[in-house]
C-alpha cells in the first residue's frame, strides 16, 4: 500500500477498527477510548499521513470553506477596500486549511449566498458591508450559519468588527474647529450604509459640547455622483464656505476635481478633508487631510473571529479597531 494513497478506510482496516473510530481520532471529537485514539494517531504519524480535505471534512462535519459576501452593487472606487479585506481573510483562512468562496449579493438579490448555504458549501461567512436593512445578515441568522460582520450593526447579537469611525470623525472635526474654522460642509453617501450613519454621528459629536460655537455647518447626504458634487461645490463657494469635508475618498476626489476646474486653490481658498484615506488620494497635491484605517487588519481579525466561532470558542460581540488622523497640506 502506497502511503500517498492512504485513506481513512485503509487505516481502519489495518488497525481493525471502524472508519468512525478513525474519524473521531482525527477530529478529536466523539466518544473514543484514549488508548484507541493514541493507537490511531501513532499509526498516522508513523506514515506521515495527512487526510485530504474531503476526508477531514467528513470526519469533522466541515467543508473547510468560508464564505466571503461581497456587495454586487459596489462602486468601482470601493474595490481596493474589498481587495484588502480579501487579502486579510485569505491569509488567515489559508493558514488554517480553509478556502474562501465568494458570494455576490445586492439588497434584493442574495441567490449566490442562499445556494452556498443550501448546498452546504460553507462552514461560516464574513459579511463585508452592513446595511440598515440587511437581507444577507437576516438570512444567515435565520439559517443558523455562523458569521462575522465587517462593519457595525445595531443588532447586539451579531458578531461584528469595525474601525471606530465615530471617534475618528469626531477627532478630525474637533481638530478643524480648534483651528478656527467657522463655515464648513459635510458631503456623504447613502444613508443605507451604517458607516455613513457612524461618520455623521462623529461629525455631529464634535459640535455637541461647543455651546458657544457661532459658525455654520451644512450636511449633504445620499450624494452618489460627480455631477451632484459639482452642484454642491458651486453652491458652497457662493456661500464662501471655508472647509469641505467628504465622508469618503471618492467624494473627496470629486470635490477636488470640481475645485480644480474652477481654479480654486486648496487650502488657500478652500480647505478639503476626507473621512477616509486610500490610494485614490495618495498622489493629490496638496496631500489630503484624512483618516487612515488598516483595512487588511479588518479582514484578518474578522477571519480569526469566525474561525474561533467555528471552534466553539467564546468571542467578543463587538470589536473596534483603531485609526490614525493624518493632518496634511489640504488644511491650513
Amino acid at each position: 500500500m502506497e502511503e500517498r494513497n492512504l485513506t481513512i478506510g485503509d487505516i481502519a482496516q489495518e488497525l481493525g477498527v471502524s472508519k468512525t473510530t478513525v474519524s473521531r481520532a482525527i477530529s478529536g471529537k466523539g466518544r473514543i477510548g484514549e488508548q484507541t485514539r493514541k493507537r490511531v494517531l501513532d499509526y498516522i504519524e508513523e506514515r506521515h499521513y495527512s487526510p485530504n480535505v474531503v476526508a477531514k471534512g467528513l470526519a469533522q462535519n466541515k467543508t473547510f470553506n468560508l464564505g466571503m459576501v461581497l456587495p454586487g452593487d459596489y462602486h468601482i472606487v470601493e474595490l481596493p477596500f474589498f481587495q484588502k479585506c480579501m487579502m486579510g481573510i485569505s491569509r488567515v483562512a489559508s493558514s488554517r486549511g480553509y478556502d474562501v468562496l465568494i458570494s455576490m449579493v445586492t439588497a434584493g438579490q442574495i441567490t449566490q449566498l442562499e445556494r452556498a448555504v443550501t448546498n452546504r458549501k460553507i462552514d461560516g461567512a464574513i459579511l463585508t458591508r452592513t446595511l440598515a436593512e440587511d437581507a444577507p445578515m437576516q438570512y444567515l441568522k435565520a439559517n443558523a450559519v455562523p458569521f462575522v460582520a465587517i462593519g457595525s450593526t445595531d443588532d447586539t447579537q451579531v458578531i461584528q468588527i469595525d474601525n471606530d469611525h465615530r471617534s475618528a470623525c469626531r477627532e478630525l472635526t474637533d481638530s478643524l474647529l480648534d483651528r478656527g474654522i467657522r463655515k464648513l460642509a459635510l458631503i456623504g453617501g447613502s444613508e443605507d450604509y451604517i458607516v455613513t450613519k457612524n461618520r455623521l454621528r462623529g461629525f455631529e459629536d464634535a459640535f455637541a459640547g461647543r455651546i458657544a460655537w457661532d459658525g455654520t455647518r451644512q450636511v449633504f447626504l445620499n450624494v452618489d455622483d460627480s455631477r451632484e458634487v459639482d452642484r454642491i461645490v458651486e453652491k458652497l463657494l457662493t456661500e464662501k464656505v471655508e472647509c469641505i469635508v467628504s465622508m469618503d475618498d471618492y467624494l473627496c476626489g470629486c470635490v477636488l476635481n470640481s475645485l480644480q476646474q474652477r481654479q480654486i486653490t486648496v487650502p488657500k481658498q478652500v480647505q478639503v478633508v476626507s473621512f477616509y484615506d486610500s490610494s485614490m488620494l495618495a498622489n493629490r497635491l496638496p496631500a489630503v487631510t484624512s483618516i487612515r484605517f488598516d483595512v487588511e487588519e479588518l479582514g484578518t481579525k474578522a477571519c480569526e473571529l469566525l474561525l474561533r466561532m467555528l471552534d466553539e470558542e467564546e468571542v467578543q460581540k463587538r470589536t473596534l479597531l483603531g485609526y490614525e488622523v493624518c493632518m496634511r497640506g489640504s488644511t491650513k
